[in-house]
């Protein structure tokens, strides 16, 4: 396994493999590994002839009362994990190697983030739009997979390529969960006992939202957002960022319940925010 810190030289490893004609894959990440990025690594595997794994804790995506400073860091294991899994190329730049003094250039990407975590974090996906980008740029990949955890982030960076004409292709890989139903994330480790078990009040309130919508037939949206947050409020610690129902392709709102739906929530467990999503679909979109 090979491990960069510069541009130049994750550049340099990058034009011998593509001089051979091999397929490279990317996983993005900001490190601190669990199994959910592990399985990215795994499925890019499956897509790519060599896979690189970026580690970088973007700070552009952070605004400044959001826990950049404390967010979970371990090179070294995370470098074991990645190594265990077979990775070939880990790209561990600064953030002065990724944003040199006098950067001025942002990527922005309308309409799909107004919703969602866009609204109560306005200035995120366009430091995530922007550090995809350059990473894109940086390892020219092939194919990159993406976690659908972060669905909204999946939505944008679909567009984005899409939009700016980009040759790679998204693969977005299914949540990994808990045995317990908890959706993997590296946040996790901030939660005490006691918060680690009122974090179950996001997936069992997805778990009652495809009940209610499949088994007991609900249609209005406000409806079904009510019975949410009666649910997700019963529980201790937990406090409502948002929950969404909306197109799982366009992140609009919507009223009524058609034949799929996005159901998204962000949730405060004490001071840590969690995020999980669902999408639910109705018998009469398989036929």
């Amino acid at each position: 396994m090979k491990i960069v810190e510069t541009k130049k030289a994750a550049r340099e490893i990058i034009r011998k493999w593509k001089r051979r004609g091999l397929r490279i894959g990317l996983v993005p990440t900001m490190g601190y590994f669990h199994e959910g990025h592990l399985s990215l690594m795994d499925k890019c595997h499956e897509l790519a002839d060599k896979v690189a794994v970026s580690l970088f804790v973007n700070p552009a995506q952070f605004a400044p009362n959001e826990d950049l400073s404390s967010y979970p860091r371990d090179r070294e294991r995370d470098l074991a994990l990645a190594d265990r899994h077979n990775v070939d190329l880990v790209f561990i730049p600064g953030d002065k190697e990724m944003y040199a003094p006098g950067h001025k250039t942002w990527v922005t990407v309308e309409g799909l983030t107004s919703e969602m975590c866009g609204r109560s974090r306005p200035t995120h996906f366009c430091g995530v739009a922007t550090v995809v980008t350059k990473l894109f740029n940086i390892i020219t990949p092939d194919v990159a997979v993406f976690g659908e955890k972060d669905f909204q982030q999946l939505q944008v960076i679909r567009r984005m390529t899409h939009d700016l004409d980009m040759p790679v292709e998204i693969v977005g890989h299914p949540i990994v969960r808990e045995p317990d139903g908890l959706a993997m994330s590296s946040r996790n480790s901030y939660l005490s006992k006691e918060e680690r078990r009122s974090a179950l009040c996001l997936s069992q309130a997805l778990d009652l939202a495809e009940h209610l919508v499949k088994q007991q037939g609900i249609r209005n949206c406000s409806d079904l957002r009510q019975a949410l947050a009666e649910k997700i409020e019963a529980f201790p610690f937990a406090g409502i960022d948002y929950i969404f129902t909306g197109d799982p392709e366009t992140l609009e709102s919507q009223d009524t319940i058609n034949n799929k739906l996005l159901v998204a929530l962000a949730v405060f467990v004490g001071a840590t925010r969690l995020i999980d999503n669902r999408v639910i679909t109705l018998e009469a979109d398989t036929k």
